[in-house]
């Protein structure tokens, strides 16, 4: 039984592609960790790497949604038996060159494991994008029960304040994105740590991040204007082509 389907017990990652890189080894290693934790059975980095070959055929540049399903038994307690894979690919999306956020009325918790994993479940996540859209703002910055920063609905954010660059902590409760962790790798000096409102309100500039979008710069939070620092997201970008 397709377990994904009828208890949303699946994960996904959606990819830039360029062809197999330290990108996609990043893509693979979160959909790995995800895969054990969540106890679904995980096709090797080789096969991962083929069928998504298979499904692109010579494009570059396009979008990819790989997704692992989880399949066994019709009792939700039950632990998957097995897996399918999915490959969506098309076209990527136009990428706004900056956007503007506003503060979602939803919170999660910070303990909530599932928001550490980019699950099939993404109901939530629908919710923020949704309602900040009805509003007309590009998404919703999410709170956790503490008042701290988590991220939007589907991007990183990152402050930049007295010349410093910050994002919020894993244990706020997020989904540490690969476009982020490329950046640190790549030996950009982002500070992981507790961030609030306050801290977003005073920020020099603010950025979200992506493996669509890059890096793009946030041009106004609710109704205030926020500098644009094209200098550095263009270096930022440069870093993660």
């Amino acid at each position: 039984m397709n377990r994904t389907l009828q208890f949303g017990e699946g994960l996904f990652e959606t990819i830039k592609w360029q062809g197999e890189n330290e990108k996609l080894r990043l893509h693979y290693e979160r959909l790995k960790s995800s895969a054990n934790f969540l106890g679904i059975p995980c096709p090797s980095y080789e096969e991962f790497l083929k069928l998504i070959e298979t499904a692109v055929g010579d494009r570059l540049g396009c979008y990819v949604k790989f997704i692992l399903v989880s399949r066994g038994s019709t009792y939700y307690a039950d632990s998957p038996e097995d897996y399918e894979v999915h490959v969506v690919v098309k076209d990527l999306p136009s990428q706004p060159r900056a956007v503007s956020l506003t503060l979602s009325e939803l919170r999660r918790h910070s303990w909530n494991p599932i928001f550490r994993h980019k699950t099939t479940s993404y109901l939530f996540n629908i919710l923020v994008k949704k309602s900040a859209r009805s509003e007309g703002f590009f998404d919703g910055v999410v709170l956790n029960e503490k008042g701290e920063l988590t991220e939007c609905s589907a991007s990183n954010l990152i402050l930049l304040k007295g010349g410093r660059l910050y994002t919020p902590s894993r244990d706020s409760g997020l989904l540490w994105g690969t476009t982020l962790e490329l950046l640190i790798r790549k030996g950009v000096d982002i500070e992981e740590r507790s961030l609030s409102l306050k801290d977003l309100h005073e920020a020099d500039s603010v950025f979200i991040t992506n493996s669509l979008m890059g890096v793009v710069p946030v041009r106004r939070f609710e109704e205030t204007e926020l500098p644009i620092e094209k200098e550095l997201v263009e270096e930022l970008n440069g870093l993660i082509q």
